[in-house]
């Protein structure tokens, strides 16, 4: 075997492992990560699976990248193109209903982060660290949409964004608790409606009853 196939093969491995981590973790959560189980899964000795990471925690943290990326890509991607300004954020907000909605293949369980934010949040240590930094990550994300949009025009220029994106990610958050706990089929509608309220237009505002 030559040395690049052999460096191909072990990163295709390691992808292989990861991938089967964010499915148990978004159900089990990040604890219930374990080399016995992923070994099992894979048809894969213990040996060959810790090889790859050395430590569960390493490999929390991997599964934890992994899922970040396919958040990415299928969230904040597909809006990339739209125009800057409302259209951007209500894009944004789509494809994130859309995420909770249908990216079972890779999450089975739901959200791995809505997972790992209730069973870290009262710990300590480097995993607990990662996930709050992806959720102030994501939110500055989002209130920098809000400026955007506010500079723009699109929003009220006393529009708050820091307020803004904080009441977005509580809505996301109760998205997928109605849909993995309830299985509630209205949920999805019920959040663009609240969404409507919250980035609605300044001539919507302006044409509102007080």
């Amino acid at each position: 075997m030559s040395p690049r196939k052999s460096v191909a093969e072990a990163r295709r491995t390691r992808e292989r492992i990861v991938e089967r981590g964010v499915a148990i973790a978004s159900v089990e959560g990040l604890e219930g990560l374990t080399i016995g189980r992923l070994a099992t899964d894979l048809g894969m000795s213990k040996a060959g699976v810790l090889g790859h990471f050395g430590t569960k925690q390493t490999l929390q943290l991997a599964t934890l990248d992994e899922a970040a990326a396919v958040f990415s890509r299928l969230v904040w991607e597909p809006a990339r193109d739209a125009q800057p300004g409302l259209p951007r954020l209500r894009a944004i907000c789509e494809a994130w209903i859309t995420y909770l909605e249908t990216a079972r293949d890779t999450f089975p369980g739901g959200c791995l982060f809505t997972t790992a934010s209730i069973e870290f949040d009262a710990r300590d240590g480097l995993v607990r660290d990662a996930v709050a930094r992806l959720f102030r990550l994501w939110r500055r994300r989002l209130a920098g949409e809000v400026r955007v949009a506010v500079a723009a025009g699109d929003l009220p220029g006393d529009t708050d964004p820091e307020q803004v994106a904080y009441e977005m990610g509580g809505l996301y958050m109760a998205l997928n608790q109605e849909i993995q706990l309830f299985a509630a089929p209205e949920a999805p509608e019920r959040t663009r409606r609240a969404l409507d309220r919250l980035l609605a237009p300044r001539q919507d505002r302006q044409d509102r009853p007080a």
